[in-house]
């Protein structure tokens, strides 16, 4: 019963300590971002009264309707000014990146569905391919955390005599997280920041890092530009990206939470709960690619044939200096 209410007590801590943090990040947000707003309301106001004061035969209602229609209609991805494509929102194209966005839960927000009938088949459509959406991404990193096995085999073969099993698979994950930044935020931004004429590295960077975490706030949009060439393949191009940003960042954060020591929620349960959650952490994706004990992850080219990979310690993971190297080995039927 101690355990259990030293779990709840440091639950409830946690629980105290991300309040603050929303609270810190709100403070921060506001003080950056005030300053910027007010700024721009200021300049837009002067601009009014400018257009007022030049054209005298507008009125000053006329120009509020004029403003609120345009400004609605850019919320739902329809733009009014002169320079702006005249391709449609809704070609096959655009329609594909669209769809993606919702099934991936990114959703930018820049296109939405104008009709009636719209609105209804999109929730219908989300409703049916985010769980498709889901299981394939489990595939995916199910068959991706295969190789990801045989490079922590890799090390542990090469470092187990020098470095306890703790300090490889750190070295794991560093390796694993390089991966990620350089392949799918880095060299993507030099890619972005090439193509769209708008935007600098750093704005291409913050797409990929919005887009690859879901947030999708959709201030930045690849292919919007006016005069874009090959818009339709740039956009399937872009959603293909996306899906292997985000099955990366996936078998990334399966690496991570497989790392006893750096999983955070076992400081929230008792031992005997964290017993009975081992076996189901790895009964849904496949996520633990070692450990304590076995786990069992499927063959991508074989449905029947399966490998186990054990990393066997004498304790949870990491063993005092003292003790002797655990030994590894790799079963293969």
């Amino acid at each position: 019963m101690s355990i259990l209410n030293h779990g709840l007590v440091r639950f409830l801590l946690f629980i105290s300590g991300y309040l603050v943090f929303l609270a810190f990040g709100a403070w921060i947000f506001s003080s950056i971002e005030s300053p910027e707003e007010r700024q721009k309301v200021q300049e837009l106001r002067n601009l009014r009264a400018n257009f007022l004061k030049n054209h005298e035969c507008v009125q000053d209602q006329a120009l509020e309707d004029l403003i609120s229609e345009v400004v609605s209609a850019s919320n739902r991805g329809v733009s009014a000014t002169r320079n702006a494509t005249g391709e449609s929102n809704w070609s096959f194209g655009q329609s594909f990146f669209f769809t993606s966005t919702v099934v991936t839960t990114i959703g930018y927000g820049h296109v939405t569905p104008l009709s009636r009938a719209g609105k209804i088949f999109c929730i219908i459509y989300a409703m049916i391919g985010i769980p498709l959406t889901l299981v394939l991404l489990s595939a995916l990193v199910a068959r991706l955390l295969v190789p990801t096995i045989w490079l922590l085999q890799w090390l542990n073969s090469r470092l187990g005599h020098l470095y306890q099993p703790f300090n490889i698979r750190l070295l794991h994950l560093v390796i694993m997280v390089s991966f990620l930044v350089v392949a799918f935020l880095l060299i993507p931004a030099a890619i972005f920041a090439r193509i769209e004429p708008e935007w600098d590295y750093m704005d291409s960077l913050y797409y990929c890092f919005i887009s690859l975490t879901t947030i999708g706030l959709g201030d930045y949009i690849p292919g919007d530009s006016p005069h874009q060439p090959y818009r339709p393949l740039y956009k399937i191009a872009t959603t293909g990206f996306l899906y292997l940003g985000i099955t990366f960042l996936m078998v990334t954060l399966a690496v991570f939470y497989d790392i006893p020591q750096l999983n955070l929620g076992f400081l929230f349960t008792s031992s005997s709960e964290n017993s009975e959650k081992k076996p189901l952490a790895g009964s849904g994706m496949n996520m633990q690619y070692g450990g304590a004990g076995s786990n069992v992850l499927p063959d991508p080219n074989e449905g029947s044939h399966r490998q186990v990979v054990r990393v066997r310690s004498r304790r949870a993971d990491s063993p005092s200096p003292d003790e002797p190297t655990p030994n590894k080995d790799m079963i293969m039927p």
